[in-house]
């Protein structure tokens, strides 16, 4: 997998700065290639779910021990 700068930002709406965990969901469900960010509450917006779904996803895949989230 390919290194990650730190300052990705959110396409939707310009957020500078994503969190560890908004880059790692990003990664999760849009795939490893994935070039174009968004933040908690746009990627909810662009799949069609709410943020605490992604939260809640966020925090299963912690606990399966997945990488992009340690």
């Amino acid at each position: 997998m390919k290194k990650r700068q730190k300052a990705e930002s959110c396409i939707a709406c310009g957020k500078k700065y994503l969190l560890k965990n908004e880059i790692g969901i990003n990664i999760k469900l849009l795939g490893e290639d994935v070039e174009n960010f968004y933040c908690l509450n746009c990627l909810a917006t662009f799949l069609e779910v709410s943020p605490e779904d992604i939260l809640d996803k966020i925090e299963e895949f912690k606990e399966e021990g997945c990488k992009l989230f340690e």
